[in-house]
């Protein structure tokens, strides 16, 4: 039997920002979700209560040993002022891969995207009806036993949490500039690449504090091996279109599973536009824009979308690539999948997920 939400409402309203002022990832709604996990009753004890503080021990597993788990998503506004997800079940799934990796007992999928539906629903008032805002979801998981020991905790939470935003670059789908890093690594094949676990970005920091101070707006990270071949672009998947054909690193066990990058794949094939997930050098790719043949580069994910780049900095050396322009098929990419995620652009892939229907199940 399914369990059922217990919902408390927020006796007080929260000033909802102007869409102007927004900025990624600032300010919250007035509700959450909460779901307990322990020993042996499983999950239970799911509520929508009003946004609060957390009331963990300090000696919760979660600020010692790093045992957690989150995903992104967004809820999208249309022109007929529906409210609607994309691919919400591919997060879902992706969640409960990473709680694999770091040891956690999985989600219900079905019942975890009733509740996302049934809180974001509750909000609607909060998502932002401007171009390019959104509600940004996020949902995650927390090891929460008071125990000093390394082993797997047997007390988690599950939240999800709401904030409307903005574009999450300030370029927008204008092109950023990118320093390839040769010295810090993000992820290695065996580690938690994969996974979306805080730790991977706690790890991020410090190349993208160093790269932000000399101008650039994130970094391309190569592998962790041979820091030869090329994995992610800052916290996004990396696409290249080189002499026609499109490139992305393919999935190795340390490069995370985009669900933005799987929808462009997916767009490409659509659009009869070659695309091969492959392995991909940094040498491969300065040698091609030597030859004139790298006509755009971009990254891919859910808090912006298609972030063109127009720069690329390596060992010195700036690769200016399509002039510094967005390319075509950068824009037509984005254009494509924000208007079929706002509703203005018919949906040929089953991607989007109504707030107000019946959770569907997707085979």
């Amino acid at each position: 039997m399914e369990q059922t939400i217990r919902v408390e409402l927020s006796t007080t309203k929260k000033e909802k920002p102007k869409t102007d002022q927004l900025e990624f990832g600032r300010t919250f709604t007035d509700h959450m979700f909460v779901m307990e996990y322990s020993d042996p009753l499983g999950w239970h004890n799911a509520e929508i209560l009003p946004y609060q503080p957390l009331m963990v021990d300090p000696s919760s597993m979660i600020f010692h040993y790093g045992q957690s788990v989150f995903e992104g998503l967004k809820a999208y506004l249309t022109p007929d002022g529906d409210a609607q997800l994309f691919r919400p079940e591919r997060n879902l799934q992706r969640l409960n891969r990473s709680n694999d990796r770091l040891c956690i007992p999985p989600i219900d999928e079905k019942f975890a995207l009733k509740a996302i539906k049934q809180l974001v629903a509750l909000e609607k008032d909060w998502i932002p009806s401007t171009e390019g805002t959104s509600l940004y979801i996020r949902p995650f998981i927390i090891s929460t036993e008071p125990y000093l020991g390394v082993a797997p905790s047997r007390h988690y939470k599950f939240i999800v949490i709401l904030s409307p935003v903005g574009a999450y670059y300030k370029e927008g789908i204008n092109p950023v500039k990118i320093a390839v890093e040769n010295q810090y690594v993000r992820a290695v094949v065996g580690g938690t690449g994969e996974a979306k676990t805080g730790g991977n970005y706690a790890s991020s920091l410090k190349a993208q504090e160093v790269s932000a101070k000399e101008g650039y707006a994130q970094v391309l990270w190569l592998d962790g091996v041979e820091k030869k071949y090329i994995e992610e672009v800052g916290s996004m998947n990396v696409f290249f279109k080189i002499n026609g054909e499109v490139v992305t690193p393919a999935l190795n066990g340390s490069i995370l599973e985009g669900v933005t990058r799987n929808s462009v794949i997916q767009l490409l094939k659509h659009w009869n536009i070659p695309v091969v997930e492959r392995k991909i050098s940094i040498d491969e790719l300065h040698q091609a824009y030597k030859d004139g043949l790298l006509e755009e580069a971009f990254g891919a994910g859910t808090a912006a979308v298609i972030s063109p780049i127009g720069q690329l900095t390596w060992n010195l050396e700036h690769l200016v690539i399509n002039n510094g322009n967005t390319g075509e098929l950068s824009k037509n990419i984005y254009d494509t999948l924000t208007n079929i995620q706002y509703g203005k652009e018919k949906d040929p892939f089953n991607w989007i997920e109504k707030v107000n229907e019946p959770v569907r199940v997707k085979r």
